[in-house]
């Protein structure tokens, strides 16, 4: 488990540091004992305390406290091991290894998609400056993110990727109350049965909202 989180860790050009110093606080941790993380990390496995506590001008007595704290939030755990027949104290820095894996996948689960992101995305290049304040506009005037991504949605269907023919659907939209994709299906399915009713039409033909006749 340890083995592939230091290999995610490194193919994502992360340095251990890096994240002990952007989310310290999280892990309820202080300045001193990120360093010791950090040297920990450098180190030897053996645990030798008397030459860490040389190395960071430590008190021996403080820097066993610092130790004692940080096996406590399950960061580090000092194991006794038989190695060549003579047993040894080693570091073992799982804990620590999976809670910053944790924090790697919280940020990226917090990571959200924007309206603009989504429209860039289906136009397939970047948004102008005028683009991004006539979504604002939209946006201004309580027209929900979801209606908007469902009238951008209607406009790549029907092969078009500007903004203005998105805005005629959208003050279509607004007349008919149109809010949701529930409420987008239900005009459709309302209209389809109109026209079946009244013309020999196809119920599945594609919806024009801005030539209903």
């Amino acid at each position: 488990m340890i083995d592939k989180v230091e290999r995610i860790i490194k193919e994502r050009d992360i340095t251990i540091p890096s994240l002990l110093f952007y989310n310290y606080k999280k892990l309820e941790i202080d300045a001193e004992e990120v360093l010791l993380l950090a040297y920990l990390i450098n180190g030897d496995i053996f645990f030798n305390p008397k030459k860490i506590s040389d190395d960071l001008s430590l008190e021996l007595s403080y820097l066993m406290d610092l130790i004692s704290k940080l096996t406590n939030l399950s960061l580090v755990n000092i194991e006794l091991k038989k190695i060549n027949n003579i047993r040894t104290e080693i570091i073992n820095l799982d804990g620590l290894y999976n809670k910053l894996l944790d924090l790697i996948m919280e940020d990226k689960n917090e990571e959200k998609e924007t309206i603009y992101d989504i429209f860039e995305k289906e136009f397939g290049r970047t948004l102008s400056p005028m683009e991004y304040e006539i979504i604002n506009t939209w946006q201004e005037n309580m027209i929900g993110e979801e209606t908007i991504v469902l009238a951008l949605k209607e406009a790549v269907y029907n092969g078009v990727s500007n903004l203005r023919y998105i805005d005629r659907i959208l003050n279509e939209w607004v007349k008919k109350g149109i809010k949701t994709v529930e409420d987008l299906e239900k005009e459709k399915a309302e209209f389809s049965k109109r026209r079946v009713q009244t013309t020999k039409v196809d119920e599945n033909a594609d919806y024009d909202w801005l030539n209903e006749e």
